[in-house]
Order: C-alpha cells, then sequence, then structure tokens
C-alpha cells in the first residue's frame, strides 16, 4: 500500500529519531578526547567539500552565489571548530576551588535542526559541529528548496563522524520534508530541544513547540555612519558586508544613517566601491519588486544587483555591487525600511548623532529587534551611548555588520544562529555554541552552617572574642554591621 506523503514523511521523523536516541545514548558515554576527534574529522570534512557543497546549494536554490558560499561554509567549519575545539563538554567542565563548586557538562539529548534556504550547508555544517561537540544526536529538516544540497552537506559531515568512530545515526537528515514532518519532528516526545533557523513562522512554531528551543529573529539592521567615522572605511566595509552573498545572511546592513556633515564623502567612497545611488524614480521602481502582497518578495531574495534591476525595469551596471536608495520613512509598509536579503541598501540622512541613534532604534522596531545593529565611529563616548541605548544582541562597532554579527571580525563567538533576546521573542542573545547545547550540573559542597535567629542573638550579645570564635564554630559570614558591632565592643571595652 502506498502512505500518503504526510504519513510517509511522519513515519520517517519517528523512526530517525528512535535511532538517534540510541545513537545519542552511546555517544554520551565517549570520552573527551573521542568527541574532540570526531569533531575535528567534521571539520576537515567541511573543509575539504566546502566548494562543492557551496555550488550543489546555489544551482538547487538559486540564492546567493558560490564564491562567498565557499566562504560561509569554510567559516562554519574553520572559524567554528577552532572556537570550540577547546571547550570542555564532557566530564567536570569547571571547578571553583574557593566556593567549593564543581561544573558537570551533560548532553541534552536529541537536537532537532531546522534549516534555512538562505544557507543550507553552512548551516548543517555549524550545527553538526556544535551538537557533536556537547555530544548530542540531531536530526536536520531541511528546507523542501534546498533538500538535495542539505542532504549531500549531512551525508559528508556524518560519514565523516562515523570514520571518526561516532554512531550510525547521530547526525540524520529528513528525505521526505513537509509541514506536518516538521511538525512532528519538533513535538516529538523524543526530541529534547530545537535549533531553528529560518522564517518567522518557522521560529514562532518552534517556540510554540513546547520543547526547549534556540530560535531567531529578523535581522532588520540599522547602522548608523557619525561624523568621527573613518568614512572611507566605513564604506568600504558596508559594501562589502552588505553585498557578501547577496545580502543572505540576517546580520547584514538594511539601512545605513549617515551624519549630514560627512554625507558626500561618504556617498562618493560608496560609489568607489561598487554602490549604485538610485534616482527618485529608479528607486520607486525597485521598491515595487520587495514587497509582494505585503510581504517580502522571494524573487529578490539573494539575487545580484543585475538581476534586480532587470525585475525593476531599470539599468544596472555590470560591476555594481549593491543598489542604494534615499528613504524618509520608517515602516512595516516601506519597503525600504524593512528587512530585504538582497543587496538593496536603504540611506537615511540625520543633522547629529542623536537624531542618528533615535532612527536607528526605530528601525530596529520596525522588524529588527533584538538582532543586531552597527555603528561606525572612532569616539569612544560616542559609541558608548549609542551602544547603551539599543535593544540588540550585537552592536557591531567600525566592522560590516554581517561579518561582526557572526563572530568572524569580531571577538564574539563564531555562530550562525544569532540570539534576539526578549526583544525579539527569543530566550537569549547570545551566539548559540555548544555550551547552549548542554544540561550543566552544580556540584555544590556545604561551606557554611545554617545559623537560626536565636543562635545569632547568642553570638551577638558576647564578647568579641567569644563572637568571633562562635562565628568561626559555625562557619558564619559576618556581615558589615556585625563586624561595626564587634568593634565598637572592643573600643568601648579599651576606654574602660
Amino acid at each position: 500500500m502506498k502512505l500518503d506523503q504526510d504519513l510517509l514523511s511522519i513515519q520517517e521523523v519517528r523512526d530517525k529519531l528512535r535511532n538517534a536516541s540510541a545513537a545519542q545514548k552511546t555517544l554520551a558515554e565517549f570520552s573527551q578526547e573521542n568527541i574532540d576527534r570526531i569533531v575535528k574529522n567534521i571539520c576537515d570534512a567541511a573543509v575539504s567539500e566546502a566548494e562543492r557543497l557551496a555550488r550543489m546549494a546555489v544551482e538547487e536554490t538559486g540564492f546567493g552565489n558560490v564564491k562567498d558560499k565557499i566562504t560561509k561554509n569554510l567559516f562554519a567549519a574553520r572559524q567554528v571548530y577552532e572556537a570550540i575545539k577547546d571547550v570542555k563538554t564532557v566530564g567536570v567542565i569547571a571547578e571553583d576551588v574557593d566556593r567549593k563548586v564543581w561544573e558537570i557538562a551533560e548532553p541534552v539529548g536529541v537536537v532537532a535542526g531546522i534549516l534555512p534556504s538562505t544557507n543550507p550547508t553552512s548551516t548543517v555544517i555549524f550545527k553538526a559541529l556544535i551538537a557533536v561537540k556537547a555530544r548530542n544526536a540531531i536530526v536536520f529538516s531541511p528546507h523542501p528548496s534546498a533538500l538535495n544540497c542539505c542532504l549531500e552537506a549531512v551525508r559528508v559531515v556524518q560519514e565523516a563522524a562515523v570514520a571518526a568512530g561516532a554512531p550510525n545515526d547521530i547526525i540524520q537528515c529528513l528525505e521526505h520534508p513537509t509541514l506536518a514532518a516538521t511538525q512532528e519532528l519538533m513535538t516529538h516526545k523524543l526530541t529534547d530541544m530545537l535549533l531553528a533557523t529560518g522564517g518567522p513562522g518557522m521560529v514562532k512554531a518552534a517556540y510554540s513547540s513546547g520543547k526547549p528551543a534556540y530560535g531567531v529573529g529578523p535581522g532588520n539592521v540599522p547602522v548608523f555612519v557619525h561624523k568621527s567615522a573613518d568614512v572611507a572605511q566605513a564604506a568600504r566595509q558596508i559594501v562589502q558586508s552588505k553585498s557578501f552573498d547577496y545580502g543572505t545572511i540576517c546580520a547584514s546592513e538594511q539601512a545605513v544613517v549617515v551624519e549630514e556633515g560627512v554625507k558626500r564623502l561618504f556617498l562618493q567612497e560608496l560609489k568607489k566601491n561598487g554602490a549604485q545611488l538610485l534616482t527618485a524614480q529608479e528607486k520607486e521602481r525597485v521598491a515595487k519588486v520587495i514587497l509582494n502582497n505585503r510581504s517580502l518578495n522571494v524573487e529578490i531574495v539573494g539575487k545580484p544587483p543585475q538581476t534586480l534591476g532587470k525585475l525593476s525595469g531599470i539599468t544596472i551596471s555590470e560591476n555594481t555591487r549593491i543598489l542604494v536608495g534615499e528613504e524618509v520613512e520608517v515602516g512595516k509598509n516601506i519597503p525600504f525600511s524593512i528587512e530585504k536579503l538582497s543587496p538593496i541598501l536603504a540611506l537615511y540622512t540625520v543633522k547629529d548623532r542623536r537624531e542618528g541613534s533615535d532612527l536607528c532604534l526605530k528601525l530596529l522596531e520596525a522588524g529588527g529587534l533584538g538582532h543586531t545593529v552597527g555603528i561606525h565611529a572612532q569616539d569612544d563616548e560616542v559609541i558608548r551611548e549609542f551602544a547603551l541605548k539599543k535593544p540588540a544582541g550585537r552592536i557591531v562597532v567600525n566592522s560590516g555588520t554581517t561579518f561582526g554579527g557572526i563572530g568572524a571580525t569580531t571577538g564574539i563567538l563564531p555562530s550562525m544562529t544569532l540570539g534576539c533576546g526578549t526583544y525579539g521573542n527569543n530566550i537569549t542573545t547570545d551566539n548559540i555554541g555548544p555550551r547552549h547545547l548542554l544540561n550543566i550540573k552544580r556540584v555544590a559542597f556545604g561551606v557554611r552552617e545554617m545559623a537560626n535567629e536565636d543562635e545569632r542573638k547568642a553570638i551577638s550579645s558576647g564578647t568579641p572574642e567569644e563572637t568571633v570564635e562562635a562565628s568561626a564554630n559555625l562557619n558564619l559570614e559576618i556581615n558589615e554591621a556585625e563586624i561595626t558591632k564587634i568593634i565598637l565592643k572592643v573600643i568601648s571595652q579599651l576606654n574602660k
């Protein structure tokens, strides 16, 4: 009997989860040395296949470009590996000698990894690395439009893990992805945690599943160019960042807010680096293709400027890297002020830093709360003031936000999953890593006795020497008021 597609996909989920659960129980007994060997082998395999997987992703999804997809795969493998390779995830991972507290790591179990179509293979590599590093199994649910490249990426990392001694089913991928299958994966009793990357609907579903979940919000990233900025550097970094993989990383700039005193120079530098400044008429034509029925038009996602020009009916030169349109309004119905996931950048002009700061806040509130914001400035006071007032998990300073947000050009944890905190209805503002996929137990030794109120009164009523001795015998902490009382008693006795 031929099964209905939804029934087939649901049964596949159940089978893979059972296999994953058994494999994870085996992996949980591995030593740190064995885990690290497996993780290193996954990294090496991903590096060796980075180009092939990048080509598959571009050919299947039509998003981005091969060169940048290769870079993205290598980042997810090399840079993530280098950041996590020395992290302890087995047994006692920390010991506080003074407080007599040990921290012991335990895996969370089976992780459901929801994959996006914009960054499919790099997300597989990243999530596989952090899941296995924490001794978890992971079952991936790919976006249907990226199924083949995800299956191949999973095959690469799974075979590398097994070759290094991991159980066969520690990394798996659904071969029949449907909405019903993803729902089953997120809610099944054998799933212990969700690691969700995708559109707002998918992330909301993950948080509504009843399971612990790490999801991400949209990244409507504004960046402020202050008059103290190195304008040439700022323009170069913004164009490089915004054009990377045709804008498919959520941390890429969506709007640049520039002080009017440096605007002219900034625009010159943008042009020098490959930006095409749209005329008012061109901007209106581009605006019409950004939205489709009040939602982002998928036809523009991850497409080169030249394709965007054809869709809009305007001429774009071959060396153009991004399109820049001047805007004055902010709102979900203002196409240039939303997250565009393409090399289209809005440009706003402000009088001073206060107006710039306020406008960046409005842009975040229009669709990017909690994610990322950028600032280019050389004045530390301006940077500090700007950062203190922004509801964003990452405030990237003097770097492209695409690379700064994921930790490629900044000192934060390299990651492909960026939390947005409660600002964006997420559980954390962290860049997600292996420690987020651990249960950490604390072994706490007794270091003091719990005295009742009568014992405290008895201690305080004695001589200073008796007070100190009694407190020591009970191993009590003496607070500031009690110390003052002891000193006053000593002074009083000396004056008699």
